[in-house]
C-alpha cells in the first residue's frame, strides 16, 4: 500500500482578512479550502500562512512536505528570500509545486521560470472556458472537454513564461482573450503546475471540476522515490586506457 501524499497549502491569508467578500466564500481562508477537499481525496494536508513563523515552511515541514500548493497576490514582496531559496532547492531536489492563480507573480515561481511571469488582467465578472488540449494527461483525468466558470477574473496573453513543457489548459473569455491556463514544468528532480483558475472573490475552489484538476496535478507532482543524481567530478565507472 502506498504512503498518502503528504501535502502544504501556503496562502498569504491577506485578503481573508482585509476583504469581507473573500471571508464570505472562504470564511477559514483560501489554504483551508483547498487542504480540505485534498483531505477528502485521501491526502495528508496541512496549511501554512505568509505571518506564520518562518511563513511555516521551516525544514521541518518542507521536509515533510511531498507537494507545495502556493497561493499568494498581495503580498509576494513580504516573502523572505531565505525562505524563496529553500522553497527552490527543495524543488530541485524533487518536491512537487502546484502554483495557483496569481501566484504567478511570486517569487517563488518567477525564480524558476527565469521571467517575468507578466501577463494582462481584467475584473469584470466574465465566464472562463477552460478548454482541455492534451486529453491524454493524468492532470486532465476525469475531465470533459472543458470546464466552464461562469465568473472569473480574466487573465490575458502574453503569458511571459518559458514555453511549457506540457500544456495541459487553455483558457478562453468572454471578453475575447485566450490564455495558457494549464502549464506542466520539470525543473531539476521535481514538477511544477500552474494552474490559473481561483480569483479570491470567486468560488472557484468549491468547484468540483476545479478541485479534481488540483487533485490530480498533486498527484502528478508527487516526487519519485530515488537517490538524487550526484553532480561534480566523478571517479570512472571503468578502467580508462586499461590502466
Amino acid at each position: 500500500m502506498s504512503q498518502a501524499l503528504r501535502v502544504t497549502v501556503w496562502n498569504e491569508n491577506r485578503h481573508e482578512q482585509k476583504n469581507p467578500k473573500v471571508k464570505e466564500v472562504y470564511p477559514d481562508g483560501i489554504h483551508s479550502a483547498i487542504a480540505g477537499f485534498l483531505q477528502e481525496a485521501g491526502m495528508i494536508a496541512g496549511t501554512a500562512t505568509l505571518d506564520d513563523p518562518e511563513h511555516g515552511l521551516t525544514d521541518e515541514v518542507l521536509a515533510a512536505t511531498d507537494v507545495l500548493v502556493w497561493w499568494g497576490h498581495l503580498a509576494h514582496g513580504e516573502v523572505q528570500d531565505d525562505i524563496v531559496s529553500k522553497v527552490r532547492q527543495r524543488v530541485l531536489d524533487g518536491m512537487g509545486l502546484i502554483v495557483l492563480h496569481s501566484g504567478h507573480h511570486s517569487k517563488i515561481f518567477k525564480v524558476l521560470m527565469g521571467t517575468s511571469c507578466d501577463l494582462k488582467w481584467r475584473e469584470a465578472d466574465e465566464k472562463e472556458r477552460l478548454w482541455v488540449v492534451a486529453p491524454g494527461h493524468p492532470i486532465a483525468e476525469g475531465i470533459g472537454e472543458y470546464i466552464e466558470l461562469p465568473q472569473e477574473e480574466m487573465y490575458g496573453e502574453h503569458f511571459d513564461i518559458p514555453v511549457p513543457d506540457e500544456l495541459v489548459f487553455t483558457s478562453w473569455f468572454e471578453g475575447g482573450e485566450v490564455f495558457r491556463s494549464g502549464c506542466a514544468y520539470t525543473r531539476g528532480s521535481g514538477k511544477v503546475f500552474y494552474f490559473r483558475p481561483g480569483h479570491e472573490t470567486y468560488p472557484t475552489y468549491h468547484n468540483p471540476a476545479i478541485q479534481r484538476v488540483i487533485v490530480n496535478a498533486v498527484k502528478w507532482a508527487r516526487p519519485v522515490r530515488r537517490e538524487r543524481p550526484f553532480y561534480g567530478n566523478a571517479k570512472p565507472l571503468e578502467q580508462i586506457g586499461g590502466k
